[in-house]
């Protein structure tokens, strides 16, 4: 299978004052400079603030992340998304599929329990040729793409949070109409959403 180059896609709206988590493994130093360069060309195009922790390997970036959300909450200086980076490469043994598979999970459990957005951008691949086309920033950035990933959720939990009251009218009648996909009746905003 060929991997292909994404196509450009138009300018998003930046995120300003927004303050990103990345939890990186650096098990591959080089993979993991080249994800963390397509993710702070990213951030910073966004006017977003980026922290960066390291760990050993991907397997304790759930973790790491969760103690991180955590205390910056308690500090009064919480995140409003997290980006995990870091590569997994398949070996002779099934340690790969528990590594790959696992932390993949654990993220998932992770964003959904905290409705906080959050991207994987942890590469599992076959090989170091398949690692480092998709973690150089002029190929397929793949760095790049979860920070991309993270601030499209966080777009949406902003406007969100802003059409709080807008959604409030709507709930209860006072919206405009549209028709949804299913063919029920969807408020203006809902059908925006989707």
């Amino acid at each position: 299978m060929v991997a292909h180059a994404p196509k450009a896609k138009p300018p998003r709206p930046p995120v300003p004052g927004a303050r990103v988590l990345v939890v990186e493994a650096r098990y591959y130093e080089d993979l993991a400079d080249e994800l963390l360069r397509g993710v702070r060309d990213v951030l910073a195009a966004a006017q977003a603030s980026v922290d960066v922790f390291t760990v050993d390997g991907a397997l304790e970036i759930p973790a790491a992340a969760a103690i991180l959300l955590e205390a910056a909450e308690e500090a009064g200086t919480p995140y409003e998304a997290v980006i995990a980076l870091g590569c997994v490469i398949r070996g002779d043994t099934g340690h790969y599929d528990i590594v790959a598979g696992e932390s993949a999970r654990a993220l998932m459990d992770l964003s959904v329990a905290r409705r906080i957005p959050l991207a994987n951008g942890i590469l599992t691949v076959e090989n170091d040729a398949q690692a480092w086309t998709r973690a150089r920033v002029n190929e397929l950035n793949k760095g790049g793409g979860a920070a991309e990933a993270a601030l499209a959720v966080l777009r949406i939990k902003r406007q969100v949070r802003s059409d709080r009251g807008q959604l409030g009218q709507m709930n209860s009648g006072q919206g405009n109409s549209s028709q949804g996909i299913s063919g029920q009746a969807k408020t203006g905003q809902e059908a925006q959403y989707r």
